[in-house]
């Protein structure tokens, strides 16, 4: 009896961590369901172990193994030659220039080659969450949760809706209010352009000219963002 109470209590554990992994944001499930999958293998390396079904030495390697696996990042953090390896398969991964816009509620990526936008939730109830993983109900629940909250992050996600529903006129469209300025650091300010620290001032100048060929309004752009990338020069070459 104690043995199936015990089991019958890591089945409800378990079930309990599936519901929570349910409820992540799609682009961090996986790392959950492989935590609760490293789980299931040791409660059954475990079981197999105590009813004499499996040698210690297997369990013992089973447990390393999981081991391993949690211990992961801080040896990466540990060992500076594995540490520039995940940087430059990060780097590797993520080729191509992009500008980055950051506002209360969202983060938002451009990608300077294909204009594309990107963007995640920072906060509310959606935090968490990668704009290009949400729904139409999810994408009108956050444009409301905006309105509440933040009129730079309204144009900001405005910009992604008319990309993301290019003939929906009638869903984003909030106008082109002036996005709010006056805390701009250098670092923003370099994001926003795509640089990094010691640009040039003509670095400063060729990024503001490549950008601002995609996204001026004349041309078919997005108001907003043209409007932030003139204010990153400004701000920079001041």
């Amino acid at each position: 009896m104690p043995r199936v109470l015990l089991l019958l209590a890591i089945a409800i554990a378990l079930y309990m961590l599936f519901i929570r992994a349910q409820a992540l944001p799609p682009h961090k499930r996986k790392a959950q369901y492989l935590k609760i999958g490293a789980g299931i293998a040791v409660v059954i390396v475990v079981v197999l172990t105590l009813s004499g079904r499996m040698h210690w030495v297997g369990a013992a390697f089973t447990g390393l193994l999981v081991a391993s696996r949690q211990m992961l990042p801080l040896l990466i953090r540990l060992f500076p030659m594995l540490a520039s390896l995940k940087k430059k398969a990060t780097a590797n991964a993520g080729q191509g220039q992009h500008s980055t816009v950051t506002t209360t509620v969202l983060r938002m990526h451009l990608n300077h080659e294909s204009g594309q936008l990107h963007g995640e939730v920072l906060t509310g109830p959606l935090k968490g969450w990668l704009l290009d993983e949400l729904n139409r109900s999810q994408l009108e629940e956050l444009l409301r949760y905006c309105q509440r909250e933040d009129n730079d992050s309204v144009q900001l996600l405005d910009s992604y809706l008319q990309q993301r529903f290019p003939d929906e006129k009638e869903f984003g469209r909030q106008g082109g209010a002036a996005p709010e300025t006056g805390n701009l650091s250098r670092t923003e300010a370099l994001a926003v352009l795509g640089l990094a620290e010691g640009a040039s001032n003509e670095d400063i100048i060729a990024a503001h000219r490549k950008l601002i060929q995609k996204l001026h309004p004349d041309r078919g752009g997005n108001d907003y963002l043209a409007a932030k990338v003139n204010q990153a020069k400004d701000f920079l070459l001041d």
